[in-house]
């Protein structure tokens, strides 16, 4: 796809421009996605004129609140959230300066899950944002999980890990690290770590069964992390489900309907 029209249709979620490189990667990923799905079912829209915004673009409007573009240049990401946080969801307007969500200052390479990947998003375009954070992408479907492997051997992604299990499976991991049923590390595929980690932030996109992912998603944040997700405004209601977590929530530009949704403890 051409990098000029990747630009204007990306135009209305970001703050500051992407690099030539970031766009080269969006280009080869749309290839990709567009070759890969004629085979399996990773997304029901197959014009690229739609997959920009509302794949790519969405992402990047979660990864830039959570990333803020000032800091990308810098060695280290930005990761040591100080915003203020109201204890009942507060709806702030989508013009506001997105680094009111989370501001930060460079302290360590933040780990950051995607659940149920599918075809990468958000999390692979969070990590084209802010190239520096390590990132899990936890997918069951094997044939999804293959494919997030090859996006990542294309865009030539370090750091990023493909789980290709159910996320329930993954947090009995996590909590029992030494369960003797423990995998054969030498039979894990490349891209993927054979022991999890909590995560500064878990991502995912809006789902059935919501209201059983999100305390699971919850259940991977590390001290202090956030869950940072992308939901329709009919879900809003539901993110009470998890108490623990005071939240603030945005409307998603060209959108009635979207919401980016951020929680922290």
């Amino acid at each position: 796809m051409d990098p000029a029209r990747i630009v204007a249709l990306l135009e209305p979620f970001l703050d500051a421009p992407l690099s030539p490189a970031q766009l080269n990667q969006i280009s080869t990923y749309i290839d990709l996605l567009l070759r890969w799905n004629a085979r399996i079912n990773l997304t029901a829209i197959r014009d690229p004129e739609q997959i920009v915004p509302r794949h790519f673009g969405e992402s990047f409007f979660l990864g830039r609140h959570l990333f803020p573009a000032h800091k990308q240049s810098e060695a280290a990401p930005p990761f040591a959230p100080s915003a203020k946080w109201n204890a009942t969801t507060e709806s702030t307007p989508e013009t506001r300066a997105p680094a009111g969500a989370i501001t930060a200052e460079p302290t360590k390479a933040a780990r950051v899950i995607d659940l149920g990947s599918g075809a990468g998003f958000p999390g692979l375009p969070i990590k084209i944002w802010a190239p520096e954070i390590h990132l899990t992408l936890i997918e069951s479907n094997h044939k999804k999980a293959a494919f997030l492997r090859e996006v990542v051997r294309s865009l030539t992604l370090m750091n990023v890990d493909v789980i290709a299990e159910r996320a329930e499976t993954v947090l009995a991991r996590l909590h029992h690290p030494h369960h003797s049923d423990k995998r054969d590390e030498s039979a894990v595929p490349p891209h993927q770590e054979s022991q999890p980690r909590r995560a500064d932030v878990v991502t995912f996109r809006a789902v059935e069964k919501f209201d059983k992912i999100l305390p699971l998603a919850a259940s991977f944040l590390a001290p202090h992390g956030h869950l940072a997700l992308l939901i329709g405004s009919a879900q809003e209601p539901k993110l009470g489900t998890v108490p623990s977590l005071r939240w603030q929530t945005r409307r998603i530009p060209k959108s009635h309907m979207r919401v980016l949704a951020i929680g922290k403890e």
